[in-house]
């Protein structure tokens, strides 16, 4: 196993003294705290854990992805784009939320999986009790659908096709009768809801229309974000398969499983410079070559395999390449981001819609 980076070890990092030393590191990890009984935790915190605070930067670069492509268009609306942002930042609170519950429900998260021996589980733990849980969701999903209808009543119909059908496949991952996620449709649907739902949908939201490189731009980051998902299944393969939970990396086996997850991080590379030939992302959104340094320690590690035991302190075991796929979406969707402010701040590439 190689030496962890330098981001590798700022992960891993202890919390400060504090508040804010908690609060930090529930949002680098996840997790509260090694040192501070769930008992003691402050409400921020203890929301922090509990919603997963952590991982919603996956959400937030798709909302900057379709805002930075939308602002030199005609009709952006600087408003509207906030509020769709703040909309599917809720959606994806909400989808964490309702995916414990029906796990729970179901009898899929008990003690001995994943969900509740990488962080403190919800409910099992008594972070918080289901009735808070089930008010919780419901009130995200109350505020969720005053901002759709705002928006709705600004730019029509497609804003609740967009909304109605991310609120559908959030549902359907992990609810029955579907159960997305336990057929191996679970990762297909990540894709279309970080890719075409969440940066399509923004893009409208905040300009009115939707031209067609804008479906385009959308895949990278889709694709992206669903490596995240099957790094985090292939984690949970022993745990999966004998539940009859089927997710793609069980239905395929890790060894396949993990090289198709290699194929994932590199079609990102690869669609971005397709999307940047065809003028559907600007050129400055070549930066994201500067993310192959880590991608190739990502692609070490998918094929050195799991290691037996996790590194001195790490906060999420026992999900190993799921925190790994994550540290790359955090950089190279970062340098997507800041490839599309530059081309929003000099007029490089093509403005969509203009």
């Amino acid at each position: 196993m190689t030496e962890p980076s330098a981001r590798e070890r700022r992960l891993l990092a202890p919390a400060g003294p504090g508040r804010r030393g908690a609060w930090s590191y529930a949002l680098r990890t996840t997790n509260p705290p090694p040192d501070r009984p769930v008992a003691s935790l402050d409400g921020v915190t203890r929301w922090l854990v509990v919603s997963r605070a952590a991982v919603l930067p996956m959400t937030l670069f798709a909302g900057l992805v379709a805002g930075l492509l939308a602002v030199r268009a005609d009709g952006f609306s600087v408003g509207l784009f906030g509020l769709a942002l703040l909309g599917i930042l809720l959606a994806h609170t909400g989808n964490n939320l309702m995916n414990d519950l029906a796990d729970t429900d179901v009898g899929l998260d008990t003690e001995a999986y994943p969900r509740a021996l990488y962080a403190p589980h919800p409910i099992l733990t008594g972070l918080v009790t289901r009735r808070q849980l089930v008010t919780a969701i419901l009130a995200i999903n109350v505020l969720d659908l005053a901002i759709m209808l705002y928006l709705w009543s600004e730019r029509g119909w497609p804003v609740v096709a967009f909304a109605v059908t991310g609120l559908f496949l959030s549902y359907a991952y992990t609810a029955p009768p579907l159960r997305l996620k336990k057929i191996g449709l679970g990762e297909p649907d990540v894709f279309l809801t970080w890719g075409p739902l969440m940066v399509a949908g923004t893009y409208y939201s905040a300009v009115g229309q939707l031209p067609w490189q804008v479906w385009l731009a959308s895949v990278p980051y889709g694709l992206l974000c669903t490596s995240v998902l099957m790094g985090k299944h292939i984690d949970k393969i022993p745990y999966d398969a004998p539940t009859g939970t089927r997710t793609l990396p069980v239905l395929l086996g890790e060894p396949r499983a993990r090289t198709a997850t290699v194929g994932l991080l590199v079609s990102f590379y690869v669609t971005t410079l397709v999307a940047v030939a065809l003028g559907a992302l600007p050129w400055p959104t070549v930066l994201v070559l500067g993310g192959l340094p880590v991608l190739r320690r990502v692609v070490g590690a998918l094929r050195e395999g799991r290691p037996d035991q996790p590194p001195p302190g790490f906060p999420v075991w026992p999900l190993w390449f799921a925190a790994i796929m994550f540290l790359h979406v955090r950089r190279a969707g970062g340098l997507l981001v800041l490839g599309l402010a530059l081309a929003a701040a000099t007029g490089w590439g093509v403005p969509l819609g203009s």
